[in-house]
């Protein structure tokens, strides 16, 4: 190549020889780093705004910079931007452009800056908004949950362990339970926001500049909270993209465990919700089929995100400092988590706003399986008898009622006397589903009163937290 072809390159001085086509492909990121062009730009003009600050620019050059910068954003929010493969990645692609739209002046505005710190303030101011707009949506799937619990306050089904019957609870007890799952991942990603809300601006390629910058204004200038203590760490570290997709994998494995339920409750074996037809598809050859594609792919992408953590766990595993061009791997996956949570949050929120309950189906599973046993245990402790020797005679009792194919409530006062004199009429009281269910009448309980209380602190979270 002559020096003139090499010369196209912004850093091509040092090499005599063109880059292979084929490398120049493998090499280049712009086919997806291109989404961080607002976020590449906004840094710059805040570079460019301190470099004039520091009499490192002119004003002029800085007015310059910022209206091409701008004219070049208008362009590719209008897609009428070209990206170049030959010229690399989003930074490239838009410094020639700026080059070329104001001229000399666009060659300064790399001075006392290194790719290495710009594309990790690019991921970071990027992430950040993304993070925003996720927790947006996880506010907005738990308002959905809590409508539906609302709803369902005094809904009864059986509680399980083991997935085998355990205790009478309401539904909406339920949906509370993935209420505060989905809230402790509300709150892991906006810590993860905090830690990441640091600017590397200014670090350069990884020993800082010789210009007399000012890092804590570029970080005021574009929101950061501060800037990074060391150079070497700032342009390096990728850790908290690791820490948000944990957090993303653990949100996943939530949203899958909602799936699981979602996918059994469906069922014809249960049969205690039905999913809105907008959310489930048909059988190709079976025409009775309604199967619940949304919950089942949602499951299926908890695998996708967990295969993300592991991949970004091992990209940075062996890296010495500082950068190394194996971070730019780190964004296929990051971008593809981001996407898939968005998409799922987005798409479990309207599912979730039309589920439909058949209360006359949870009910009557919560009958089976003896599921007010333990009420008949505390029962007797009430009555004085220790808890070890109630657990034994409500268990004869139960043994008794398999036999004969009733359930506790279905035996007679004279054949629950047989297992103990301290049983009373009133024992049937508490071996109703209404009944214990209130009597679980405290905070955290599935009381419905304590459902309707936890609901109503649950808004209340919502509209304090940003």
């Amino acid at each position: 190549m002559s020096d003139s072809n090499s010369s196209a390159k912004p850093w091509a001085g040092r090499f005599n020889a063109p880059t292979d086509a084929f490398v120049e492909a493998f090499t280049a990121s712009v086919a997806f780093d291109h989404r961080l062009y607002r976020y590449d730009i906004q840094g710059s003009i805040a570079h460019a705004t301190m470099l004039a600050r520091q009499g490192i620019l002119t004003e002029a050059e800085r007015e310059a910079i910022v209206a091409g910068l701008e004219r070049i954003r208008a362009r590719i929010d209008a897609g009428e931007f070209e990206w170049s493969i030959a010229l690399e990645d989003v930074h490239m692609n838009i410094e020639s452009a700026l080059t070329a739209e104001i001229g000399d002046a666009g060659k300064k505005l790399h001075t006392g800056r290194s790719r290495n710190d710009q594309v990790a303030t690019d991921v970071r101011l990027w992430l950040r908004d993304e993070i925003d707009a996720i927790r947006t949506e996880i506010a907005r799937l738990q308002t959905a949950l809590l409508d539906l619990a609302e709803r369902e306050a005094e809904t009864i089904l059986p509680g399980f362990t083991h997935l085998q019957v355990a205790q009478p609870i309401t539904f909406g007890h339920h949906l509370l339970a993935w209420f505060e799952m989905l809230e402790r991942d509300r709150e892991r990603l906006a810590d993860c926001r905090r830690r990441l809300n640091v600017s590397p601006l200014g670090a350069a390629a990884l020993a800082g500049t010789t210009y007399p910058i000012d890092r804590h204004y570029t970080a005021a200038l574009l929101g950061f909270d501060r800037p990074a203590e060391n150079s070497l760490d700032a342009v390096s570290d990728r850790d908290f993209a690791i820490e948000f997709t944990a957090d993303a994998a653990i949100l996943m494995m939530h949203l899958s465990r909602f799936s699981e339920e979602l996918i059994l409750w469906s069922s014809a074996q249960f049969g205690f919700i039905e999913l809105s037809d907008s959310f489930c598809t048909g059988s190709s050859i079976m025409p009775q089929k309604k199967n619940p594609d949304v919950p089942e792919l949602v499951r299926g992408k908890s695998g996708r995100i967990f295969g993300h953590l592991m991949g970004l766990l091992t990209l940075m595993k062996s890296q010495p400092l500082a950068y190394n061009k194996d971070n730019q791997e780190d964004k296929e996956p990051l971008f593809d988590t981001v996407d898939t949570l968005k998409g799922t949050l987005r798409v479990y929120a309207e599912m979730m706003a039309h589920v439909t309950c058949n209360r006359d189906r949870m009910r009557a599973a919560a009958k089976q399986g003896f599921s007010t046993a333990t009420d008949l245990a505390d029962y007797l402790v009430r009555r004085g008898i220790p808890f070890r020797d109630a657990h034994e005679i409500v268990g004869r009792a139960v043994a008794l009622g398999v036999r004969e194919g009733r359930d506790l409530a279905e035996l007679t006062l004279e054949e629950l006397c047989q297992f103990s004199p301290a049983i009373e009429a009133d024992v049937f009281s508490v071996l109703t589903l209404e009944g214990s269910v209130a009597a679980r009448d405290h905070i955290g309980g599935t009381a419905p009163a304590q459902v309707r209380a936890a609901i109503e602190r649950g808004r209340q979270r919502l509209n304090q937290r940003p």
